[in-house]
């Protein structure tokens, strides 16, 4: 008997080789094809829904009364950018009669509020008697807003001067509760940088989304809604997402405005980007996690697949793509195939962590997937630790704004939407 014993043991080491080799084998292809989801196959399927599915906006024609209007600035410790923020907004070709401009100071410090106070009878300043955070700030201005329409938009975006009546032209249409301006991002010198690459993908991404249903997420930067979806404002909860997600539960829709966007750019310290990155993150799983209900596909339909797939899934790419390389070392010992794989794997670090050193042109768009999918994993563990991340402080973009002048606005009025939106 011994005898059999002994042939034995490697029979059962190689069935739990084998093993191991199928379960690592099934975690790297489960996590590139969630990869490649998340980014190509999610993209990929609402195309191929827009040729059968398509949901056009009802936009306002010219000589229809404009809906009174509240723009809602907020601002904490603004000073360097107040008055040309204000000064852009005071441009707007929007009826003056119907355009409220209120700033929400979220007990700024500096001077913003004397510089606000320079424009009292253009321009209202709010502030709450102790700082709670800027959906706070936000909520305070509601409660003193008197337009139809809503909208919101940071101190650091700059607007060209349709940019309001382009926003709002879309509330003519009775199924949209909520509108997104396009994001364009430039750098200090106006050229495009590996974030523009990757802020392009994401609009002509929404652009699909408005398309075929409706959108999954506004630009917190520069959005408009209707005054009743803002009714349930939470003061503790990221208000671009929140405001969607109550716009859906009314049976409304968001939708992308592709002739209309909000011009930023970039944020002086990288350190300070990815901080920004890690905090909408935590927020936006916040806002996720109190409204999990609306994944059940059998009572919200296509928006729980949007949902999972564009927010969810992409929130799971860096748990994937670490699965990957885990699995992926496992099996390149005994596989040329998979080591071949894993030298490309290697590859596209080496290449980001360069792209992140040097700055090359070349690798910025690696770089930036990198730096994105970091930011992810580090909101995974401050949010599984607990935190919410409810007090809001703004990016420190560089000084002034950037000039959303005539060639950002010819350029819009002249690309059709297809276009606009890629």
């Amino acid at each position: 008997m011994p005898g059999h014993d002994d042939h034995g043991v490697p029979a059962v080491r190689h069935l739990a080789q084998g093993l191991l080799t199928l379960m690592a084998e099934i975690t790297f292809w489960c996590s590139v094809a969630l990869v490649l989801y998340a980014y190509l196959g999610y993209p990929c399927a609402l195309t191929a829904l827009s040729f059968f599915r398509d949901r056009p906006v009802k936009k306002a024609e010219t000589g229809d009364q404009p809906p009174r209007v509240s723009f809602i600035i907020t601002a904490r410790n603004e000073e360097a950018r107040i008055r040309e923020k204000i000064e852009n907004t005071l441009g707007q070709d929007y009826p003056p009669a119907a355009l409220e401009i209120i700033v929400a100071s979220d007990c700024s410090t500096d001077r913003t509020d004397d510089i606000v106070s320079e424009y009292s009878g253009r321009v209202r300043l709010v502030r709450p008697a102790e700082r709670r955070g800027k959906e706070a700030a936000q909520q305070l201005a509601l409660q003193s807003a008197s337009g139809e329409i809503l909208i919101f938009s940071d101190v650091a975006t700059a607007l060209a001067s349709d940019g309001v009546s382009g926003m709002v032209a879309s509330f003519a249409d009775p199924t949209v509760g909520c509108v997104s301006s396009v994001d364009r991002f430039v750098d200090a010198g106006g050229r495009v940088s590996g974030e523009g690459a990757y802020v392009r993908y994401e609009m002509f991404l929404r652009g699909l989304e408005s398309r075929v249903n409706g959108l999954v997420g506004l630009s917190g930067s520069f959005f408009a809604a209707r005054r009743e979806v803002c009714r349930r404002w939470a003061a503790d909860r990221q208000s671009d997402f929140n405001t969607l997600l109550n716009a859906v539960e009314m049976g409304l829709r968001g939708v992308l405005d592709v002739r209309t966007a909000g011009y930023y750019r970039d944020i002086a310290d990288g350190r300070r980007e990815l901080e920004r990155k890690v905090r909408t993150v935590v927020r936006g799983m916040f806002v996720l996690a109190t409204n999990a209900r609306m994944l059940n596909p059998l009572r919200y339909g296509l928006f729980a697949w949007q949902l999972a797939s564009h927010k969810l899934c992409r929130w799971l790419v860096p748990l994937a793509m670490i699965g990957a390389a885990a699995s992926n070392v496992l099996l390149a010992s005994g596989s040329p195939f998979y080591g071949a794989i894993l030298l490309l794997q290697g590859g596209f670090y080496a290449a980001a962590l360069a792209g992140l050193w040097t700055g090359a042109p070349i690798l910025r768009i690696p770089a930036y997937l990198f730096l994105a999918n970091l930011g992810v994993l580090m909101a995974w563990l401050r949010f599984t630790r607990g935190e919410r991340i409810a007090m809001w402080s703004p990016s420190e973009r560089l000084a002034t704004l950037p000039a959303a002048g005539r060639r950002f606005a010819v350029r819009m009025a002249s690309t059709p939407p297809e276009q606009s939106a890629s």
